[in-house]
């Protein structure tokens, strides 16, 4: 991963994390700070103490959870240069032994996995909306447009998704380059009116602020947090660009520009208070401009929107390849860059989310009161499981990573109660969404290894099985039995022995693996044990960021009497046909809800990139 970096250059990688990890966080400041003042729970007057102490908290906010929390400890936490939650899941998953605080927070893992969806509908959402919505300030005739403008952005974003992000994304570098520029410059227009307003830099104000109006202030950090929503994309993003081009690119540019902005914002704010209610961002550059800062506002919310599509297409692929859900169909957009990959199924039900929370919501002080809850309970989650990795994983002492977990969770948890008070305005969409897919996966997870126990009831060990066949006939070709229980005999197997008395000349019995790993080394891909003469066991195994193609795998095989030809092969695959019984396991409405599930997967020919004419499926009933 390393190499590749260097190859490409520091700064064309600076310039691309620019335009894919920093959009969310970089569109903030047209939402953010109105929201601080003009949220109905907590209406906040504009006085100097109120606009000192909100900016003194977020400048700390980007202080303490984004070059701190992430960039200095979090993303040192990589899973072979991957990041996100789920990589960081995967690092404390138990793999051989049932350890039930791993589990727990394993649990835990998914469950932000899943808030992270929600963020995922939402951001497109109040990003585009929160854009569009300028042009009310270049002329109110424009009102009524607002609505089908941003509906028709958001439904072109979701129809360009299916080819690919690789050419667009070119452009996204130097657009945010531009965005952040200008956000420096137009803070810096108005701090060069009122420089006093840096001294929100001295945390005293935000104690002022909470001095001054300890019920409202402690309200408006829900809002206030909405300046550091995109921090788990710098982490999710991680494996695109690696730690050091998104380090520097926050600490020269882009860490600068928003700092500089809010800042800005709180000067124009003082100079013309009558303005809180507007979408006064647009109103601090000059009156012939703020057409041009709605079209640039409008082309960063959509970079931002792209780049939170990317992060729920790529968190889809792993959460199928750690078995969490089942297997959906996933293309890939560029034969360069394998995380470059477009889904389907979830692009167009994000889109009809994004499309029908935009029709319900209206507006994006609406939608603020949705955003918000469920990103701050993906960074409290992150935490925990960061603890366990600094104890397990980087041997510290219990007392050190106290130490550095303790302030980041009185932080994150700080925030969460200040979103609590949003749960019946908006903020039970993303908790919603979050919960239909934690029961999805939980169901599918369960699911899955109950079907896995019915089909081991009736195995055989494969010795056992072939020393009673000694004297089927042996066929040309090759035959490659796709079974998950190595040392045990696919049941397709024994019945092509018992029903045909046939055995392929060169008998392949493959289980294919998902690595706790984002990737593996093409070299360490495939383990071959023999079995007898022209029988073998092939294990293969894949990171949880791949995309398994078995005959490739099988065709780089070098291995003494084993001939494989690609063109003269039968893949046998199992096709379970699930049915809800009596069996105990699971209660009937999840038993209903995984059968549903199942029919709805993906096949394995497609999965595992098999050629469709020389496949035969072998079905069996299972009843759990």
């Amino acid at each position: 991963m390393g190499e590749s970096h260097h190859q490409v250059g520091q700064g064309a990688l600076v310039v691309g994390a620019l335009g894919v990890v920093y959009g969310d966080i970089g569109t903030s400041p047209l939402y953010a700070m109105r929201e601080a003042f003009t949220e109905p729970t907590h209406v906040l007057h504009v006085d100097e103490v109120n606009v000192y102490g909100v900016g003194s908290l977020a400048f700390w906010a980007l202080i303490l959870i984004i070059s701190v929390k992430y960039l200095y400890f979090v993303m040192r936490a990589d899973n072979r240069g991957e990041g996100g939650i789920l990589a960081l899941t995967s690092l404390v998953m138990p793999r051989h032994q049932r350890v039930v605080k791993a589990g727990a927070l394993v649990t835990l893992g998914v469950f932000g996995t899943a808030l992270l969806y929600g963020d995922g509908i939402i951001t497109p959402a109040i990003s585009v909306l929160s854009a569009v919505e300028g042009l009310e300030e270049v002329n109110s005739s424009f009102e009524k447009w607002v609505l089908p403008i941003a509906i028709a952005i958001l439904v072109m974003l979701f129809l360009v998704q299916k080819r690919g992000t690789g050419a667009v994304g070119k452009i996204f570098g130097p657009v945010m380059m531009v965005w952040f520029s200008v956000l420096a410059v137009l803070g810096i227009r108005w701090i060069a009116e009122s420089p006093a307003v840096l001294q929100a830099v001295n945390p005293i104000w935000a104690v002022r602020f909470f001095e001054h109006e300890t019920h409202n202030a402690f309200l408006a950090l829900g809002s206030i947090f909405l300046v550091v929503t995109g921090g788990e994309a710098l982490y999710a993003d991680m494996g695109h660009f690696g730690r050091k081009p998104i380090a520097v690119g926050w600490y020269s540019l882009v860490m600068p520009a928003l700092m500089l902005n809010y800042f800005g914002q709180g000067a124009f704010l003082l100079a013309n208070p009558e303005d809180v209610d507007k979408r006064f961002f647009f109103l601090m550059g000059p009156e012939s401009l703020k057409l041009p800062l709605v079209i640039l506002a409008t082309m960063a919310t959509i970079i931002a929107s792209q780049a939170l599509i990317s992060g729920v297409f790529s968190l889809t692929q792993q959460a199928v390849q750690l078995d969490y859900l089942p297997r959906i169909r996933i293309d890939h957009t560029s034969h360069q860059h394998s995380g470059q990959i477009y889904v389907p199924l979830v692009n167009w039900a994000l889109m009809v989310a994004c499309v029908g929370i935009v029709l319900g919501f209206r507006s994006s002080t609406s939608l603020a009161a949705a955003y918000g809850i469920a990103v701050t309970m993906t960074m409290a989650i992150t935490t925990l499981i960061f603890f366990r990795v600094l104890t397990d994983r980087w041997n510290w002492g219990r007392w050190k990573a106290f130490l550095v977990c303790v302030p980041m969770l009185v932080v994150e948890l700080g925030f969460l109660g200040a979103n609590i008070p949003k749960i019946p305005h908006g903020g039970w969409f993303a908790l919603t969404v979050a919960a239909v897919l934690m029961v999805q996966m939980a169901t599918w997870r369960r699911g899955r290894q109950l079907v896995a126990a019915r089909i081991k009831r009736g195995e055989r060990p494969i010795a056992d099985v072939l020393d009673e066949h000694t004297e089927v006939k042996r066929v040309q070709g090759t035959g490659v039995f796709l079974f998950k229980d190595l040392g045990k005999a696919p049941p397709a197997l024994m019945n092509n022995l018992r029903h045909n008395k046939v055995l392929h000349r060169t008998t392949l019995i493959v289980s294919v693996e998902t690595s706790d790993e984002p990737r593996v080394d093409p070299a360490q891909r495939a383990e071959v044990t023999k079995v007898e003469p022209g029988v073998f066991q092939v294990l293969i195994s894949y990171g949880f960021m791949e995309d398994p193609d078995v005959p490739a795998a099988l065709a780089e095989l070098d291995v003494r009497g084993l001939d494989f030809d690609p063109d003269d092969v039968t893949y046998f695959i199992g096709r379970e046909s699930i049915v809800a019984g009596k069996a105990p396991g699971m209660n009937p409405v999840a038993e209903h809800l995984f059968v549903w599930l199942n029919r709805g997967a993906d096949s394995a020919v497609r999965f595992f990139n098999l050629p469709d004419e020389q496949v035969f499926e072998v079905g069996s009933r299972v009843e759990i």
